[in-house]
């Protein structure tokens, strides 16, 4: 069983701090320093959005998406140099991130039908994955497919099973349970809805 307090949508967090192997990042720079190995380390950015496209989205039940794996991908960087291999984590984090969406579009369209909906949005935080399987490699070139389906969602939060494939090849597939914490923030509800409308569509309006 992994556990991950962080979750989905971590990009949202303002002032994240993520654990890498090379020390603490905060927000989204890394420190300049020296390892324990004495190597010295660079600051560089680190990108946490890890769903490029969902092209289905059907609460309360399925969604879909499409994560494009390049060499370029900060984790290659160091995982593994000269033998790249995509973090079988990063691949739960981009089925998350999907079922994330899945299960807060589900808890927005039952608040729709309320007499007096709560103001703000529910937010899906990841608090477990249970029964996660890794069965083929991840690399550079690949075009992972993503799907998502609601085992069970309530107002205190949601379950979902997440499978992801290459090639019609199943790669990777986990149980992922979330928390939900109500948003109000204007600015964070404004960023999450872009998000939202890149993710869907391609573009969050008009340029």
């Amino acid at each position: 069983m992994w556990r991950n307090r962080g979750g989905a949508y971590a990009a949202f967090c303002p002032r994240k701090i993520v654990e890498d192997c090379h020390g603490v990042v905060r927000g989204s720079r890394r420190h300049s320093g020296t390892g324990s190995d004495g190597t010295l380390l660079l600051s560089a950015r680190v990108r946490y959005i890890l769903l490029d496209r969902i092209t289905t989205l059907q609460p309360p039940e399925l969604a879909r998406g499409v994560k494009c794996v390049s060499l370029s991908d900060d984790c290659f960087a160091d995982h593994f140099p000269g033998h790249p291999i995509m973090p079988g984590a990063l691949i739960l984090e981009s089925l998350a991130q999907l079922a994330g969406v899945l299960l807060e579009s589900t808890m927005r369209e039952r608040s729709r039908t309320l007499a007096d909906p709560p103001a703000g949005e529910l937010h899906a935080l990841l608090t477990m994955i249970d029964r996660a399987k890794f069965r083929h490699v991840v690399r550079p070139g690949d075009k992972l497919e993503l799907a998502a389906r609601v085992l069970r969602a309530t107002e205190d939060g949601g379950q979902a099973q997440g499978i992801a494939t290459v090639d019609g090849q199943r790669v990777a597939e986990g149980q992922l349970s979330f928390a939900f914490a109500r948003v109000t923030n204007p600015t964070m509800l404004a960023k999450r809805r872009e998000f939202l409308d890149i993710w869907l569509t391609g573009s969050a309006g008009d340029p």
